[in-house]
C-alpha cells in the first residue's frame, strides 16, 4: 500500500483573518476543510468545486458574509 502525503493549500487572504478553507488534490479529486477543524474533510470534484468558485466571483455568496 502506497501513503500519500496530502498538501493542503490555502489562500494567502486567510493570513489577515485567520479563518481559512484548505484545499489539496487528492486521486482526481479535491479535498476541503477547515483548518480548525481539520478531521472534517469534504471530498468534490474538480468540475464542481470549478461551478462554486464562478458563483462566487460573480458575487452569487456575498449575502452570507
Amino acid at each position: 500500500m502506497r501513503i500519500v502525503e496530502i498538501q493542503w493549500r490555502k489562500s494567502s487572504f486567510s493570513e489577515q483573518s485567520g479563518n481559512c478553507l484548505e484545499l489539496a488534490v487528492v486521486g482526481g479529486g479535491v479535498l476541503v476543510r477547515e483548518s480548525d477543524d481539520p478531521a472534517v474533510v469534504i471530498r468534490t470534484t474538480a468540475a464542481k468545486l470549478a461551478a462554486f468558485l464562478e458563483g462566487a466571483k460573480a458575487g452569487e455568496f456575498d449575502d452570507l458574509v
